[in-house]
């Protein structure tokens, strides 16, 4: 088997299939987010951190399937570029990152309480993941969109020099 089928077993047998998300599951979630990645032209280790990028827990969804300190389970399944992405996207202080990580670069780490900069490989990648994240949250759940697309215009707008064209496009039509 392959990276992605590995990957879409191990999340099947911790239970992805039974936690609810906006949209139906977890596990559903993750499918939508790996496949849109996949769609918009982002390359495989992006798409299979989409397909893990909630396993070990984020900043607005609690739920962990994997210990944040345990690297080895999630990279021996999708590769040292995939888990490092999964883990700064779990690990991300959203309200000390996003406004602005344009500008810095940087990620503060909830876990431990430090920040990282990241250099412009990473970078995209993780503002790429972090937008088509919250783009399927939103067209899961209307209340989401309507409570929060005022703020996801203004932040993916202010990240257009970090992120992909494809993705600000896709945003852009999803948000408008």
């Amino acid at each position: 088997m392959g990276a992605e089928e590995d990957l879409r077993a191990w999340l099947r047998q911790h239970g992805a299939e039974t936690i609810e998300h906006p949209g139906g599951t977890l596990y559903a979630h993750l499918s939508r987010v790996h496949d849109r990645l996949g769609g918009l032209g982002l390359g495989a280790d992006v798409q299979l951190a989409g397909l893990a990028h909630a396993v070990y827990g984020t900043d607005g969804f609690d739920l962990v399937l994997l210990d944040p300190a345990d690297h080895g389970t999630l990279r021996d399944l999708i590769g040292a570029p995939a888990q490092r992405l999964v883990y700064l996207y779990g690990a991300c202080d959203r309200d000390r990152t996003w406004r602005r990580l344009a500008d810095t670069g940087e990620v503060w780490n909830r876990f431990t309480d430090t920040v990282e900069s990241l250099d412009a490989d990473v970078l995209r990648p993780f503002a790429d993941l972090t937008i088509v994240n919250e783009l399927d949250v939103v067209e899961q759940d209307p209340a989401v969109a309507a409570r929060h697309g005022d703020y996801f215009r203004s932040l993916f707008a202010s990240w257009a020099r970090i992120a992909s064209a494809a993705v600000l496009a896709d945003a852009g039509r999803v948000l408008s």
